[in-house]
């Protein structure tokens, strides 16, 4: 999409993912990162939290039934996508202006924790083949790359 930018989030989720389906069928996941600063006080020798900044975020397709099968609430995430503006008017008629992630990438932080791979099938779900206890050792299995 030109003329939007992309960025990329580091963040915590802050809830499960939530994942429904439009009525054509088409799955979509809605959750929120929140990102903050953190810096180390010299004066105290401990690390202080800035202010959090939190990013609704909506993922789609299979990487949204993805999501919601592999993510929960406290996973520290890494996302990429389209930063766009959305304005809107509340009940109460005051004007609302939010930010909001078009994801096209998503996935979890390996700095403080480790994650297992297990490749999807193209119909949704896992491979067989990942499944089995010889490609445990090996989540890609022997498929060859789609490139």
């Amino acid at each position: 999409m030109p003329g939007l930018p992309s960025v990329t989030v580091v963040g915590t989720l802050t809830a499960d993912v939530e994942l429904r389906y439009t009525s054509s069928g088409v799955a979509v996941a809605s959750f929120t990162i929140a990102a903050n600063d953190r810096k180390y006080d010299q004066a105290s020798k401990s690390w202080k939290d800035g202010d959090a900044t939190f990013l609704r975020c909506t993922l789609w397709r299979q990487a949204a039934e993805n999501a919601a099968e592999s993510l929960i609430r406290g996973t520290r995430v890494i996302a990429t996508g389209a930063l766009k503006q959305r304005s809107f008017e509340t009940r109460e008629g005051e004007k609302r202006t939010v930010l909001e992630l078009d994801v096209d990438e998503l996935g979890p932080s390996v700095k403080w924790a480790t994650v297992k791979v297990q490749k999807a099938d193209r119909e949704g779900g896992t491979s067989p083949k990942a499944s089995s206890e010889a490609s445990q050792d090996d989540p890609w299995g022997s498929d060859a790359p789609p490139f």
